[in-house]
């Protein structure tokens, strides 16, 4: 590892760290994993296969859940071009525009 590089495994955002810790028992109960292995919040007891998976899932879906942000982001900022466009008069904006090229000598 590079020196001075951050060793520590904190989340970026600090307010989301219960946020987090839920999310992880919530993934592993899912996958049914025996969570009464975890003591405290040491989960060196359990398999390396059981955490990995807990944290593969837990990407999967934060992944799918960015990505489904970014969609319903993309589909307000077509549908407010959209309807702008639709409440314009006719001769503004990208029309108007056109018609000042072609007045050029």
């Amino acid at each position: 590892m590079a020196k001075g590089a951050d060793t520590t495994n904190k989340p970026l955002v600090l307010q989301a760290w219960n946020a987090l810790d839920k999310f992880k028992y919530e993934v592993a109960n899912e996958l049914g994993i025996d969570t009464s292995k975890i003591q405290g919040d040491y989960w060196g007891y359990l398999s390396s296969r059981d955490c990995g998976a807990v944290g593969g899932h837990m990407v999967r879906r934060m992944i799918a859940a960015a990505e489904q942000s970014l969609i319903n982001q993309t589909a307000g900022a077509v549908s407010s071009a959209f309807q702008q466009a639709i409440n314009q008069p006719v001769g503004t904006a990208a029309t108007g525009a056109a018609q000042n090229w072609t007045d050029r000598p």
